[in-house]
């Protein structure tokens, strides 16, 4: 599973080499050297997790951290702080702040992959195998089982994954290719537009009671699975 994390680091040989490392284990990374261009690469499609340094032109990383946590679309978006600072007194000041992680440095790759990969498992919203529920929607991924209000639906395999993707990972915006990543695999070759037929075959398998509609195109971005009227 493909994961993209935002990297908000002003000295380049460092965010350089976190990149690097991000790449080598799956990873994609998006950079930013200030807290401005930061905020501008906080969009649809969010970021799945970012990584913070403390001292940034332009504000600091807790006062950043702060904002983020404070805007409903980047709230819940995980944040691991990176600083040099390692008193106990800037470690609460950066978990007070809403981050979830804290990584002094220096610190060696394998710390920092661990860690990040740590929060991902800990913020997940459900686990692969447990049941999941949105507006009666019901899916059971063990028995393979999918249902609005008790009554059973018949999908194919394809967009079985691509509705359990959506019902675990509900309000954000993800691209096809993010899409393709993650239910179809970084290891399959299938075009982009292969997404959008699955996505009408997943619309119509779900209509019966207008849950077609949770299913949202986000025009330039991609697809949101969401109970919320579209803007």
């Amino acid at each position: 599973m493909s994961r993209t994390i935002l990297v908000v680091e002003d000295e380049t040989p460092i965010r350089e080499m976190i990149t690097f490392v991000l790449e080598q284990n799956g990873f994609k990374s998006i950079e930013a050297c200030d807290t401005e261009q930061a905020l501008a690469s906080i969009n649809e499609p969010y970021p799945d997790l970012i990584l913070l340094d403390w001292m940034l032109p332009g504000g600091s990383g807790v006062s950043l951290a702060k904002k983020l946590k404070k805007n409903e679309y980047s709230r819940n978006i995980p944040i691991i702080m990176l600083t040099a600072r390692g008193d106990e007194d800037d470690k609460v000041r950066g978990f007070e702040a809403g981050v979830d992680d804290y990584v002094t440095k220096p610190f060696s790759p394998k710390e920092l992959i661990a860690r990040i990969k740590a929060v991902i498992r800990r913020v997940s919203p459900t686990s692969l195998e447990e049941e999941v529920e949105f507006h009666g929607l019901k899916l059971d991924p063990v028995s393979h089982r999918v249902a609005i209000n008790n009554n059973s639906l018949n999908l194919g395999p394809t967009e079985f994954r691509l509705l359990h993707f959506f019902m675990t990972h509900t309000e954000r915006v993800f691209s096809r290719e993010q899409l393709l990543d993650n239910v179809w695999g970084t290891n399959v070759y299938v075009e982009d537009r292969t997404v959008d037929v699955h996505i009408r075959r997943l619309r119509k398998a779900i209509s019966g009671e207008g849950h077609d509609e949770f299913v949202q195109t986000v025009r330039g971005s991609g697809y949101r699975f969401s109970s919320k009227l579209k803007k």
